[in-house]
């Protein structure tokens, strides 16, 4: 019975490994290794219908990654001989998404001109800088953002704004803006971004309040979000065990 039983078919071993490997990957509920390791192949079976099976959804959209790569490639060649502030744009979102944020930045500099009036590139760089550490940066281009259209990317642009006042020594603004930002965003990484805040102000039983509120919203989330929404868990969970610890 269990995982025992697995060892003795070598079938079900690979499932119950399948189920492991996902596991250890994905980090769903901890109660779902329990399920695996006393159930053996039944209990991995079910973990991987339950949880595994939906992930090919988002392993789909890896595949992206590909055409994306191969029109990178295009775009790299093709600036060489036509610098346009176009081509530089569309290269600098391939490269955001492809999570290299220093060449989008890049990219976004040469795209950017004094008769650019859309607000796209610059909270695109602005989320690079952010990326990159370069808050200074950010604030110049989030504000022009902000200030251009308050609600920008269903006020992402003002949650990161804050976030960025908050690490260039700014701590008025970016505890009035997250104020602001919170009523009308429920966004997970705002609410970090505020419970980190709140901790480096010493205000531990505000930033712990945060940090609940961001695992609050698991159990009614569809499973798709909740799967997406795995990393901001994680990092609420070990905001709390710092706290504690502290």
């Amino acid at each position: 019975m269990g995982i025992f039983s697995a060892l003795l078919n070598p079938y079900s071993f690979l499932l119950v490994a399948l189920a492991i490997i996902h596991f250890i990957r994905r980090r769903p509920d901890t109660y779902w290794l329990y399920i695996i390791l006393f159930l053996g192949p039944l209990g991995a079976a079910i973990y991987l219908v339950v949880e595994a099976l939906p992930d090919l959804g988002l392993l789909r959209q890896s595949f992206k990654v590909f055409p994306r790569r191969k029109r990178i490639h295009e775009l790299e060649a093709a600036v060489l001989d036509n610098p346009s502030a176009g081509n530089y744009e569309e290269l600098a979102d391939l490269y955001m998404e492809d999570g290299n944020f220093a060449k989008a930045r890049a990219c976004y500099d040469r795209a950017i001109s004094s008769r650019t009036d859309s607000p796209d590139p610059f909270y695109r760089r602005g989320v690079c800088e952010v990326q990159l550490g370069d808050f200074n940066g950010a604030v110049t281009d989030l504000e022009r953002v902000v200030q251009k259209e308050p609600g920008y990317d269903f006020h992402r642009a003002r949650g990161l704004l804050a976030h960025a006042y908050a690490n260039t020594g700014q701590p008025a603004k970016a505890d009035e803006l997250f104020q602001q930002v919170t009523v009308i965003s429920t966004l997970s990484e705002t609410y970090y971004n505020y419970a980190t805040f709140l901790a480096a102000q010493g205000r531990t039983a505000e930033a712990r309040e945060w940090a609940q509120k961001i695992l609050a919203k698991k159990p009614t989330m569809p499973g798709y979000l909740r799967r997406r929404e795995r990393p901001w868990f994680r990092k609420a969970n070990g905001l709390l065990l710092r706290l504690r610890a502290s």
